[in-house]
């Protein structure tokens, strides 16, 4: 008689992580206007929890942030992009845009949060700025004069570009459809400066787009 094999369970999600989970759910259902009572209870813990855990509502909306860039920078690891540090650029533009549309009304609704004045603004700023450090690598592709400036400086600026762009898809005044291109141009644009002469041609006709 042949034995049963051991069912493998799931590891359980920690504590944070139950919290965020329930905060996504509430902002899928309806936007950020939840409060900490509810989301205690969405995430099945006590009212003090979410507090423990984070100490706000901003906070969590920053840990939501932090976990978008955290899975746009597992996806760009992962594809291992090919190509100089332009094209590898134009893939992390694609995977973030992609990982933003994946939940729009959800990420609108982080991205209005964290756009807000806060005591406490988060490190979205530095997270960004890693995910597009990642991208540029050695920074092949670059004008080699202005290599090590443009490793320097890009991380930031791009990091500022896709956040403009966002700012106004969060607003409504950019559509879904629209985000992905947008974002491209915005990076070539900012890439542009730095870029070698072979390399102009395809950043230029995409901004021709």
């Amino acid at each position: 008689m042949a034995h049963d094999k051991p069912r493998l369970e799931q590891p359980k999600p920690d504590t944070r992580s139950r919290v965020l989970d329930a905060a996504e759910r509430l902002l899928a259902r309806g936007g950020a206007a939840f409060s900490m009572r509810e989301l205690a209870d969405e995430a099945g813990l006590s009212f003090a929890t979410p507090f423990n855990q984070f100490g706000s509502k901003t906070a969590i909306m920053q840990a939501l942030s932090a976990r978008r860039i955290a899975t746009m920078h597992e996806l760009l690891v992962r594809t291992t992009p090919a190509g100089n540090a332009a094209a590898r650029v134009l893939t992390a533009v694609e995977i973030a845009a992609a990982v933003m549309l994946a939940a729009p009304s959800v990420n609108r609704a982080v991205m209005a949060a964290i756009g807000a004045p806060s005591d406490n603004p988060g490190n979205v700023w530095s997270r960004s700025g890693m995910l597009w450090r990642e991208a540029l690598g050695a920074g092949e592709g670059l004008a080699v004069a202005t290599r090590k400036t443009a490793l320097a400086v890009l991380p930031d600026q791009l990091a500022f570009a896709f956040r403009g762009v966002l700012s106004f898809w969060t607003a409504g005044e950019l559509g879904d459809q629209m985000l992905g291109l947008r974002a491209r141009a915005a990076a070539a644009t900012v890439l542009l400066g730095f870029i070698d002469r072979d390399s102009r041609t395809e950043l230029l006709a995409l901004l021709a787009k």
